[in-house]
């Protein structure tokens, strides 16, 4: 689950983090809340999207040379300004795609006085199986771009998780930020506090981009990401308050309803699949015969016919979906159960696409037997290789 920058500061924050005084707009008359709270006179009017590169993005709604989704705003007027160009325009960023995303919230912030830019950001590393920090003296910037340029620039300090952050964690960031005065002393605080918060809250991604130092000398966290694990949820109940379903697609939060593994693409043949690693093995024999995936759907192992009909509704329901591929190997899922769904979803939706159906495994006779027995206007395949063929065909005409 993603938060907005100005939800990830509160949670940080709890835990002692540095972070600018700043009061979230939701609607345009919150900003005179914002302006008298705020003491000014320098301001950061912040668009809140799930989406990176916001300072660099471009309003559809605004001129070509109108300014991006961060502004510094130096008066209340200005302030009033800007917010009233931003909130409900729609910002396309390098990560939105150009659809881009409508901006349904804002976050005003006191300015800071910046005097260096830092790399921060905490994630479980695969490959030695810790919480890692990476960080970087390059703030502010692409870090994909830091690494493939002057990868040299970008440090890894895992964490041991019997040990937690340690004095020589402290001295390897200390030395990798090159951080002096004030900032070398807040140090020990400040990433011991934001290792807490990662594994206390179940964080997948903890991104501050950029840590600077003030011109005081001290440490402060400008900007956040976060992303919890969606599997610890349930122990977090309290964050769940954080999830902005504006931000989702309305697939994925149906998906989400009944457990499904989905994930909307941009393609045109929708999958339904049963384990991850098959899934990605349709999809990329998809691909192979020139055409593209619609999602990335996993049924499970242990699908009802409930859930077989949920998934087939969602796939359906994607207008780009011009044809459908069900792959499923009966392993602990069973075939059957997979037919039965499949031929309830077509009574209760209809369909209007071509319908490519492989099933082989456990209960394979008996489900094959339920789709022949229906009136459902399927084509039936071999094995995978013949499915995409078919489906790929069906699909190009």
């Amino acid at each position: 689950m993603n938060i907005h920058e100005y939800q990830a500061k509160q949670v940080l924050a709890k835990y002692g983090a540095p972070i600018s005084q700043g009061v979230p707009v939701l609607a345009a008359e919150d900003v005179e809340t914002a302006l008298a709270q705020l003491p000014g006179p320098v301001y950061v009017v912040k668009s809140q999207i799930h989406a990176g590169g916001r300072g660099k993005g471009k309003f559809k709604e605004l001129p070509e040379d109108a300014k991006g989704g961060v502004r510094v705003s130096f008066s209340p007027d200005e302030v009033r300004a800007n917010v009233a160009e931003m909130l409900g325009n729609t910002l396309v960023t390098k990560q939105t795609g150009p659809a881009g995303k409508q901006v349904n919230r804002l976050y005003i912030e006191d300015g800071a006085d910046i005097g260096r830019e830092l790399y921060c950001s905490l994630l479980v590393n695969r490959e030695t199986g810790k919480v890692s920090f990476v960080a970087s003296t390059e703030g502010g910037m692409d870090i994909e771009a830091v690494a493939e340029e002057t990868p040299e620039k970008i440090h890894t300090i895992d964490v041991t998780a019997s040990e937690g952050v340690t004095d020589a964690t402290i001295d390897a960031l200390i030395s990798a930020f090159e951080l002096a005065g004030p900032a070398k002393d807040e140090a020990k605080d400040l990433f011991t506090n934001l290792y807490t918060a990662f594994v206390e809250t179940d964080m997948s991604l903890l991104e501050i981009n950029p840590l600077v130092v003030l011109g005081n000398g001290s440490l402060r966290v400008l900007d956040a990401k976060v992303s919890f694990d969606s599997n610890a949820e349930f122990r977090h109940p309290e964050l769940q308050e954080l999830r902005d379903l504006t931000e989702e697609d309305a697939k994925e939060i149906e998906a989400s309803k009944y457990d499904l593994s989905y994930v909307a693409l941009d393609g045109e043949i929708g999958c339904m699949v049963n384990g991850a690693g098959l899934a990605m093995a349709t999809m990329d024999i998809i691909k192979l015969y020139g055409a593209e995936p619609a999602n990335f759907l996993d049924v499970g192992g242990g699908a009802t016919t409930e859930k077989v009909t949920a998934a087939f509704k969602i796939i359906t329901g994607d207008p780009k979906v011009k044809g459908i591929l069900v792959n499923i190997f009966g392993g602990i899922m069973r075939c059957d159960v997979i037919a039965e769904g499949v031929v309830e979803a077509v009574k209760q939706v209809g369909l209007q696409v071509p319908l490519v159906v492989r099933l082989e495994g456990t209960k394979v006779e008996e489900g094959k037997k339920i789709i022949n027995d229906s009136d459902v206007d399927v084509v039936a395949a071999d094995d995978l290789d013949d499915a995409a063929q078919k489906i790929v065909k069906a699909v190009k005409g």
